[in-house]
């Protein structure tokens, strides 16, 4: 590179706040890291307490180059078992996760590594790319959906050509329809 840039680039990422698209976020996240970024990653501290209790407290250690950060999701304080409700969740992520993400982005862009790309949940993106936009960020969005529905999306064209999909009546259901090949 012929830059005089000599820093790590900086990435923060930030999952949707449920478990597969946290499991797969961090997993690219330790890829990123590999290949020399420095990591930045955020969730809701609903999760990151969970994060916690399922690791251990000293999960978070030893590593400077990659971070934990946690922001508030604006749901009431629940059990730390319990599921949060997903259509609250969605709401709350909506209406309140923007101003929090923001300040950390500011915060973060006032250190030695100041960030250098956001990579975002699609599901996130509505909130994202705002904040992004508004700081100059480069965003990548990284949609984090398992095979399965992949594949559903992919075929689903099909599925309608064929008939197959809307079912017609809600009988589908339970009359064996579902159990053609």
């Amino acid at each position: 590179m012929a830059s005089g840039y000599h820093h790590k680039p900086h990435a923060v990422c930030i999952p949707a706040p449920a478990q597969s698209h946290i499991k797969a976020m961090l997993k690219l996240a330790k890829i990123l890291h590999h290949r020399g970024f420095h990591i930045t990653f955020v969730n809701t501290e609903f999760n990151h307490k969970r994060f916690l209790k399922a690791r251990g407290p000293n999960t978070l250690d030893g590593l400077p180059d990659f971070c934990f950060e946690a922001i508030p999701d604006g749901i009431p304080e629940s059990g730390e078992d319990a599921t949060q409700d997903l259509i609250l969740l969605i709401e709350s992520v909506r209406n309140h996760l923007l101003a929090p993400f923001r300040d950390l982005l500011i915060k973060l862009n006032s250190t030695s590594s100041p960030v250098t790309c956001i990579v975002s949940d699609g599901f996130m993106s509505a909130l994202t790319t705002t904040a992004a936009e508004e700081l100059g960020i480069p965003i990548a969005l990284f949609y984090t959906i398992s095979a399965c529905s992949f594949m559903g999306f992919r075929k689903f064209r099909t599925l309608l050509e064929k008939g197959l999909a809307p079912l017609k009546e809600e009988s589908c259901m339970t009359n064996g329809f579902l159990d053609k090949v």
